[in-house]
């Protein structure tokens, strides 16, 4: 047996092998040690191997997917190596003989399909990436739902797409996986390489053609070499890790580099968009937006929000499907009702393809065509708009396999086949006579002795069983002679003679005895046999079944942007190819959210307002103190002009949005230490990523640029910078920074305007009214915002005066830096601040302390006033 195992692991050195025996797998040598300490469980040892103990752990097949997900979250692949045969065949060819087993799938990140496993929301894609030539590629594909894209990409783009993308696995080729590393280092770790050969053009050609069973990829549209390179290095890798078992993939659908709004990783992470910074689902802007009621619709609301279009009549039918559904609120309730009880298609006819699938998978089939019929049945003499009219049309010409399936299956059917019990009763004649033997044998044979008796005529004749003999039929040696005789005996065969009776069986007996003890087996053959037929049905409608649950998937993301917009007062944005960016009472989601939760507080909504650089300023300058809201009033914008280009209403009153054709973020700090950069350097290179890449369409938010370094050296960078996005870039860009001083250039530049947040002082302290207002601020009210923060008051009292003393070097000395500097005692040793002197309690606040206002009458209460008067006096 060990000799067995260690041939097998010798061809699947790089992943952790789970060998089945019996109820077990069982894992020995380096790898035990690893599972055990990955799953923290028992490690044993079994046997000896050159002397030395074997060590060994398992898991048991059971709960082995619990397992699976452990090891694959924490970077392993697992090579499922099962029993190929019944260990009684392998003992017919001798008492020591190995049962046969070999790997039948390789569980990698990118090739999950078990629910268990995933998450229903999000996508799981696989990746490629190919080139040749220097012309690159991209392909992903997402097996459990069978979605395959491809794309041309040149290296320097394919950061910002696996940003996008998000893949649990990208397959390079092994002689550029190092290369190109670099490029893509927060994917690194996610890397697969694989052979040249697996990536060859001529070969990947003939690997999608035999796939799609197609004479040409042509069928399907133009491609380039490295697309088919990179589509065909996917085919070949789940060729490799699903062992010949090919899952259900769509028709490869070829996207445009310029069909979305290009975003980059750092702009996504800190926009939010996905997860928050705290790398959760909550808090992050999806998770806000998502009332999608379908496992289907919140992914494709993750698409959504990953690729938003630049296309303005896509973005117009997705907003006129959603004005439909917010104009016919009745029609669209109705709908999520009825889309609560879509299950998850997609994945179940996935595992289906790919012979993973259970009984419950072709009830999901079933209950999904099922819905999907009746939810046409409710738009049918609905206004509809366009893009629901189109999908409406997958919706229907289901009929005869819902049939099929509504007659074959039981209502609620077990999770495994090998339960059996899914067939539903009458559906097949011999699985119903199986059945009957297998829970009625006693009734059968008592309906059989009955028959018998009235036959011979002898009313004793019993049928009876023993080990021996099975079943029999008994009767005195009186009644005997008769049961002997023709024309009985032709009947009747006899079997044995005892003391006092005589024992028969017939042909009937026998075959009945046979069927009784086999009811059970025969019973699951015929359901699994019936579980095939059914399976071939569904899988000869995939492509119709998936046009229907991404029909559906549709509908449940417009109804649930709609549902969204009424209750949180969203409103229509007005998309068009202009450059105008103009939101008035513009809102961030996302805080507004958090503020209600924690008790209410109202977001005060602002107003923003870019246009052509011509007709009005591109850029806001935008100076305040911290904490009064500028990060919020950057990002607010940024993501106001996603979410439209998304398709969906936007949180503002009113949004006129040019075509945003890249979206830039450079907003919060962070170093990157395990890559030697600081914060400041993470800030320089992707500002620098910014002003390289922005065209004159696209959407920059730029916050606190050059804080990391000296103030000169800060500022100068600060003030090249915008310059560059005025005169260079030529981009609508929203430039917070404290440096003060950069306010003039609103003079200078045409296109650039000042504005500041709004604040009030009163009585020493600063209130924050977040509101934001043109014009700039005079000051930053650091020290306010210290105090708040809680520092000692002699830090706080300290650094006013440091402050006073620099505002005041700074006017009179403002041709001599340096002497501000020597003017100004830091070091000097100063003396503590005495503690503060404990003013006497007056009269009047003795009385207050005193007063309990809920214990007083209105009477009371004035006359409490007039005392406290009189104490004054």
């Amino acid at each position: 047996m060990m000799a067995q195992y260690l041939e097998i692991k010798s061809r699947h050195r790089d992943a952790l092998l789970f060998y089945r025996m019996g109820d077990f797998y069982e894992m020995f040598f380096d790898d035990a040690i690893a599972a055990s300490e990955a799953l923290d469980i028992a490690l044993t040892k079994r046997g000896k191997h050159a002397g030395d103990d074997i060590p060994m752990c398992g898991v048991p097949v059971h709960a082995a997917e619990t397992y699976l997900l452990n090891l694959i979250r924490k970077g392993f692949k697992v090579a499922v190596c099962e029993q190929l045969e019944d260990p009684a065949e392998a003992k017919k060819r001798g008492s020591k003989s190995v049962v046969k087993r070999d790997v039948v799938r390789l569980v990698t990140p990118g090739t999950l399909t078990e629910d268990s496993l995933l998450d229903a929301r999000r996508h799981n894609y696989l990746a490629a990436y190919a080139e040749i030539r220097e012309e690159g590629a991209l392909a992903w594909v997402d097996i459990s739902t069978g979605a395959f894209h491809v794309m041309p990409c040149p290296l320097v783009g394919l950061g910002p797409e696996l940003a996008r993308l998000n893949p649990s696995e990208i397959v390079v080729s092994e002689a550029h996986e190092a290369n190109w590393a670099e490029f893509v280092p927060d994917f690194h770790d996610r890397m697969t390489d694989l052979s040249r050969a697996s990536f060859d053009s001529t070969s990947a050609q003939t690997r999608l053609t035999e796939l799609f069973k197609v004479s040409s990829m042509d069928a399907f549209g133009q491609f380039t070499l490295p697309e088919i390179s990179a589509m065909g290095a996917i085919v070949d890798y789940l060729d490799i890790t699903q062992k010949g078992k090919l899952p259900l993939v769509r028709r490869p659908v070829r996207e445009s580099l310029r069909g979305a709004m290009q975003i980059d990783a750092s702009t996504r992470r800190n926009l939010e968009i996905s997860h928050s910074l705290s790398g959760s689902r909550e808090g992050a802007l999806i998770a806000t937006m998502d009332r999608t009621v379908t496992a289907a619709g919140g992914r494709l609301l993750e698409r959504r929000l990953a690729s938003p279009s630049r296309d303005v009549a896509v973005i117009t039918d997705r907003l006129d499907a959603i004005t439909f559904a917010i104009e016919n609120s009745r029609t669209a309730q109705a709908l999520r009702e009825a889309l609560r009880k879509v299950p998850d298609m997609e994945r179940s006819l996935s595992r289906l393809g790919l012979d993973r699938g259970g009984p419950r998978d072709l009830a999901a089939i079933r209950n999904g065509l099922a819905q999907a019929e009746s939810i046409r049945d409710i738009l049918v003499d609905a206004p509809i708009s366009t893009l629901i009219q189109q999908k409406m049309a997958f919706l229907t010409d289901h009929a005869e396999l819902i049939d099929l399936l509504d007659a074959a299956l039981v209502a609620e059917p077990p999770l495994l086949a090998r339960d059996g019990g899914f067939i539903a009763p009458g559906y097949d004649e011999e699985l119903d006579e199986c059945r009957t033997l297998r829970d009625e044998g006693r009734g059968v044979i008592a309906s059989l002795q009955r028959k018998y008796a009235e036959t011979t005529g002898v009313q004793s004749l019993k049928v009876k069983h023993n080990n021996v003999l099975g079943y029999f039929i008994e009767t005195t040696s009186t009644h005997a002679e008769k049961m002997l005789s023709a024309p009985l005996s032709e009947t009747f065969i006899h079997r044995q003679t005892t003391a006092n009776q005589v024992r028969f069986t017939t042909l009937e007996l026998s075959e009945l005895e046979t069927k009784i003890h086999n009811a059970g087996g025969r019973a699951l053959e015929i359901e699994k046999r019936l579980f095939e037929v059914l399976r071939m049905a569904i899988l000869e409608r995939a492509p119709a079944i998936n046009d229907a649950s991404g029909a559906l998937a549709e509908l449940d993301l417009i109804t649930s942007l709609a549902d969204l917009a009424q209750s949180e007062g969203w409103t229509r944005p007005e998309v068009d190819l202009g450059r105008k960016f103009e939101i008035k009472g513009g809102r961030h989601p996302v805080v507004e959210r958090a503020l209600r939760k924690q008790g209410g507080e109202k977001f005060v909504a602002n107003d923003c307002a870019l246009s052509d650089g011509r007709d009005g300023a591109a850029i806001w300058l935008l100076t305040g103190p911290n904490m009064a809201g500028k990060s919020t009033f950057l990002r607010q914008n940024a993501l106001i002009a996603l979410i439209a280009q998304a398709g969906s209403y936007v949180p503002a009153e009113r949004a006129h949005i040019g075509i945003v054709s890249q979206l830039f973020s450079r907003v919060g700090a962070s170093d990157d230490l395990a890559r030697g950069r600081s914060t400041f350097m993470v800030e320089m290179v992707e500002t620098a990523a910014i002003l390289n890449q922005a065209d004159d369409r696209a959407l920059v938010i730029l916050d606190e640029i050059g804080r990391g370094t000296a103030t000169y050296d800060g500022l100068s960078i600060a003030w090249a910078t915008l310059e560059h996005l005025h005169d260079v870039n030529k981009c609508r860009a929203l430039f917070a920074t404290h440096y003060h001083e950069m306010t003039s250039l609103s003079d200078k530049l045409p296109g650039a305007d000042n504005a500041t947040v709004a604040v009030k002082e009163w009585e020493g302290e600063v209130i924050f009214l977040h509101e934001v207002i043109k014009g700039k601020a005079d000051r930053s009210y650091g020290v306010q915002v210290a105090r708040l923060a809680g520092l000692p008051d002699a830090v706080v009292e300290r650094a006013k005066s440091v402050l006073e003393a620099l505002e005041k070097g700074q006017a009179e000395n403002a041709a001599n830096p340096k002497a501000i500097i020597d003017d100004l005692p830091l070091f000097a040793a100063i003396p503590a601040a005495p503690p503060p002197t404990k003013v006497k309690e007056s009269a009047v606040e003795k009385a207050l302390a005193e007063i309990l206002p809920d214990d007083l009458t209105p009477r009371e209460a004035l006359q409490v006033l007039y005392d406290l008067k009189s104490k004054l006096g």
